[in-house]
């Protein structure tokens, strides 16, 4: 029973790496009171067991530990952790919403991490430049966010650091696939989409990949929800 209080159901492979996290935890302070309460004699054994207690289980915590944190930063409820991005969240999980985003989000090959999937660099070092990014949104939270409303009621006004790349679409809607090839407007646009000349934005979605009243320094009221569109039936 105090088995079952400690260690949180595992149903994700977030949640495996946390209780991974906890037991390696648990043994290195089992081991080092183990050390310290019985004071044996330090020989081979005792050696190797303290090899364990104080350096491969504390190492398999921290390793296991960061994944774990990394794998929650990929999930709509940490970007929702910051109150300026509960208008877009809301939304993402509103299903009678037909904002770009929240059909995305009701994609079951999105799911809870849309936020991070249509957001995320992928480039070789993406997950990096991703994170680093992170921490700005971080210190800019802190330094000029916290103290604004949620709708934009004050506060600096929210942007993009840089365009939203047609990479993070066709990374999904393949220009290449025989069902994004059969749209006849696509067809006559396909070296402009590939060189980034024509942004896919501009046709799908425009100002409704995210409602205009959710800009910051805008009406300070949250859109009104439209008819529930059909989700896409998957990648492409």
């Amino acid at each position: 029973m105090l088995v079952k209080q400690i260690v949180p159901p595992i149903h994700t492979m977030e949640q495996l790496l946390q209780v991974t996290a906890l037991v390696a935890a648990a043994i290195s302070i089992l081991i080092l009171a183990w050390y310290l309460i019985r004071r044996p004699p330090l020989g081979r054994s005792t050696k190797i067991v303290l090899l364990f207690g104080l350096g491969v289980m504390p190492l398999g915590t921290a390793l296991t530990g960061n994944i774990s944190g990394f794998e929650y930063t990929t999930n709509r409820k940490f970007c929702a952790s910051c109150h300026v991005m509960l208008p877009y969240t809301q939304d993402a999980e509103d299903p009678k919403s037909r904002s770009l985003a929240a059909i995305h989000s009701r994609n079951t090959a999105f799911g809870e991490e849309s936020c991070y999937t249509c957001h995320a660099d992928y480039q070789m070092f993406g997950t990096m430049t991703t994170k680093v990014n992170g921490l700005r949104h971080l210190f800019y939270y802190v330094t000029e966010y916290a103290d604004s409303g949620p709708y934009g009621e004050k506060g600096p006004r929210i942007h993009m650091y840089k365009p939203f790349q047609n990479a993070m679409c066709t990374r999904c809607h393949s220009t290449a696939a025989p069902r994004w090839s059969a749209v006849e407007d696509h067809q006559g646009m396909l070296e402009d989409i590939r060189s980034g000349q024509l942004k896919c934005v501009e046709c799908h979605g425009g100002k409704n990949v995210h409602p205009r009243s959710f800009t910051h320094g805008g009406n300070g009221r949250p859109p009104v929800a439209e008819a529930a569109a059909p989700a896409p039936a998957g990648k492409e």
